[in-house]
């Protein structure tokens, strides 16, 4: 990547600049078991803006609301140059449905508690954290634009939600005048490389910046496990480490997958979870990946991955190793056959 955090990008369609990590603040708090106690957090906080970092995400529900607290509370004396985005739509409140959702009543009541805890007038950016497949795209769209219009959100975005239905949302907000999209955030790293197939590609065409999610899958690319954790099996201590294994995400593949990244980390000199960072960065549709680090430590070698430069050979050689198959249409699109039938010289033949 070859760059700083005061290096700033375009957040997809807009003027918004934002820097080319983004600190993920859901690590501010211990109520989930891990994390960061207060002055831990805040140390976080000013490692990263010290060094010109302006992109901080956080969510209404992230350890049960104390990431937003104290976010707020760190935030309190450059709230202008900081770009604050938050999320709605996770459950807050156990038996009650309607704490939960893409619905307008949970998006304007996660929106009014969320400017308290972050102590401000306005939320930068905005995304609906979970599509729920219930609320139709125009009451969601209506009501994101209805914010803004009031000033309580500069900008909306969208996670964890199907392409078809992203880019239908970005054509109706657009033919309606409503506030477009320009944020999509999903998971993406080394190992979980789907959102190649739709998510990226529909980004590019809609004008949406990706801001990836997880860059190091919960460790595993970091070099936090080992085969030995293959049949650990689940703990129950509650730490971040049980919740991965328990996850699924430490597999066979995906150790392979990190072994290939410790050999391109000592070529270069440099950790791998600089490493993987830096492969999900100079991914040229990506804007920031978010990291997650829980001690200063941590995010000062997070931060390192600015500075990584791969050769071609090296990128080639991470490609092979985590590559997926594309599926269709992408395969026949992009296979002889399919280029043939655009160049109107392959014969087809009735099946009737």
């Amino acid at each position: 990547m070859s760059t700083t955090l005061d290096s700033y990008r375009l957040l997809g369609r807009s003027g918004l600049r934002v820097s080319p990590l983004a600190l993920g603040a859901a690590t501010f708090g211990t109520e989930w078991g891990w994390g960061a106690e207060q002055d831990d957090a805040r140390k976080l906080f000013d490692i990263y803006v010290e060094r010109g970092g302006n992109f901080i995400d956080t969510a209404s529900t992230y350890t049960n609301g104390s990431s937003e607290r104290l976010l707020g509370e760190f935030a309190r004396d450059n709230r202008e140059s900081l770009v604050l985005a938050t999320k709605y739509s996770t459950l807050s409140r156990p038996g009650d449905p309607n704490s939960g959702g893409s619905h307008r009543k949970t998006m304007f009541a996660s929106v009014e508690t969320s400017l308290r805890r972050l102590n401000t007038d306005y939320i930068d950016l905005l995304y609906l954290h979970v599509w729920d497949f219930t609320t139709s795209v125009e009451e969601v769209l209506r009501g994101m634009d209805d914010l803004v219009r009031q000033g309580k959100v500069l900008y909306v975005a969208i996670c964890n939600t199907p392409a078809w239905q992203v880019s239908r949302m970005q054509a109706i907000a657009d033919l309606r005048g409503w506030s477009p999209l320009v944020a999509l955030q999903f998971e993406y790293s080394l190992i979980e490389r789907t959102g190649e197939r739709d998510l990226i590609p529909m980004a590019r065409e809609m004008g949406l910046g990706v801001i990836p999610y997880s860059p190091l899958a919960g460790g595993v690319l970091a070099g936090k496990y080992s085969r030995a954790d293959l049949t650990a099996g689940k703990t129950g201590d509650g730490t971040r480490k049980d919740f991965n294994i328990a996850n699924g995400d430490v597999t066979e593949r995906n150790l392979a997958i990190a072994d290939v990244l410790k050999e391109v980390a000592a070529e270069l000199g440099r950790s791998p979870g600089q490493v993987g960072l830096a492969w999900a960065g100079q991914h040229p549709d990506v804007t920031a990946p978010i990291i997650g680090a829980r001690t200063p430590a941590q995010l000062e070698d997070n931060l390192g991955a600015l500075e990584v430069d791969f050769t071609d050979a090296q990128l080639a050689q991470l490609d092979q190793a985590s590559a997926i198959e594309l599926g269709n249409p992408h395969a026949l699109l992009a296979s002889d056959r399919g280029r043939a039938f655009n160049r109107g010289d392959l014969k087809v033949e009735s099946r009737r």
